[in-house]
């Protein structure tokens, strides 16, 4: 053989492994972008769930923003007459714990530097508030502000028969920087287009961390034990395993805070990321194999899990693009075309207007280097002996 039909054979295998990796996520993002597109809400006349809710929020060293989280949140409990706020202070060393008390919150504080992390609080908090009678429980981080119809619309949804349920969830402050503006652009993506076309195709929306209520029957039949640096969505996967589906609340928002500075963006796309490659090692295989023994609803979770983050995926379709094969530069166009479809769709899903679309483009270049300057610590992160490290968040709270 010689050195030009060699190079031609691996130009080949090279097509072959970058179709395989970016074909399924394409045709995965195109049907969720086209589904989306129909939003799927609760008939306007559905009797809501009654009983009383908590709504849970964990905090480790908050202090900073807890008052503002609390007071808003206590505001929306009061204005429903039958919700309390608990805020459970996990391994704190600051005044969380008395600052929430302030504002009016029930604290819970927990103490355990073995087992660390978010997954544990919201177990901890479930176990205790068990048997209080709560129907449901309501989980919004200790940085986020929620809309006040939040628990009007959360009680609309459980009461048509939906044992967990998630809102949208995007950026607070998205004004502050051209990572924030980017980041907005990527949670209408991810925490609203997405799980709004999985709910209007019948699918489970998942959980996103933020912004979700499970009911007290749901957490009787999956109790919360998630412990990775993904617990949300490790949870979601059992939820899915014992055959519960996540319907999603598109009429309400949670808006949290994402760090402006580099160190904490690098630890929260690490977790993020690095956890979602945990979860496909860890569950692929099985989710897999009961997709093709006919349980179909095992497949999605799985597509999910293999596609890449954006930014990596656009880089794999660009690759495509330049590889001298005709065929390839037809597959690249058209995952590039997806993709850019998906992200305007999210645009509009998201409220998102021409300037702020603008400015979160802007930052595109720069963001995709820094993501392949990061691949290493993601990868790190997705060892099994990775443990949760708390977000720094540089955010100023008013």
């Amino acid at each position: 053989m010689s050195l030009v039909q060699v190079v031609s054979v691996l130009w080949v295998l090279l097509a072959l492994m970058l179709a395989l990796v970016t074909l399924p996520g394409t045709l995965y993002l195109a049907v969720l972008t086209l589904a989306g597109l129909r939003r799927v809400v609760p008939a306007a006349d559905q009797q809501p769930l009654a009983g009383p809710i908590a709504i849970v929020v964990p905090a480790h060293n908050e202090a900073a923003g807890i008052a503002r989280t609390v007071d808003n949140l206590v505001a929306i409990a009061r204005a429903d007459g039958a919700t309390t706020v608990c805020v459970v202070a996990d391994n704190c060393s600051d005044d969380t714990a008395d600052l929430a008390r302030a504002q009016g919150a029930h604290v819970l504080e927990r103490h355990n530097l073995t087992q660390r992390g978010k997954g544990y609080a919201l177990d901890h908090a479930f176990t205790q508030l068990d048997g209080e009678g709560f129907v449901a429980y309501v989980v919004i981080d200790a940085d986020t502000l929620a809309e006040p119809h939040l628990l009007s619309v959360l009680r609309r949804h459980l009461g048509a028969g939906a044992l967990a349920v998630q809102t949208r969830y995007t950026v607070l402050n998205a004004e502050q920087s051209p990572r924030t503006r980017l980041a907005e652009l990527a949670l209408c993506a991810f925490n609203a287009l997405r799980p709004r076309g999985r709910h209007a195709l019948g699918w489970s929306a998942g959980i996103l961390g933020n912004g979700f209520a499970l009911t007290a029957q749901a957490l009787q039949q999956v109790p919360y034990r998630a412990t990775s640096v993904v617990e949300d969505l490790e949870y979601h996967l059992r939820l899915i395993e014992q055959g519960l589906r996540v319907h999603f609340a598109d009429e309400t928002t949670v808006r949290g805070d994402m760090p402006v500075a580099g160190s904490g963006q690098a630890t929260q796309r690490a977790r993020w990321e690095g956890g979602r490659l945990r979860m496909l090692l860890d569950h692929g295989a099985s989710l897999l194999r009961r997709g093709l023994t006919g349980q179909w609803r095992f497949l999605e979770p799985l597509l999910d899990l293999l596609l890449l983050p954006l930014a990596y995926h656009s880089v794999l379709l660009l690759a495509l693009l330049l590889l001298p094969l005709s065929w390839t530069r037809g597959l690249g166009l058209a995952g590039l075309a997806v993709l850019a479809l998906h992200v305007l769709v999210a645009a509009a899903v998201g409220g998102l207007g021409p300037r702020r679309l603008c400015l979160a483009f802007w930052a595109v270049p720069e963001y995709l280097w820094w993501k392949l300057r990061m691949l290493r610590t993601t990868v790190k992160t997705s060892q099994a002996s990775a443990e949760w490290e708390r977000t720094h968040r540089d955010t100023p709270h008013n």
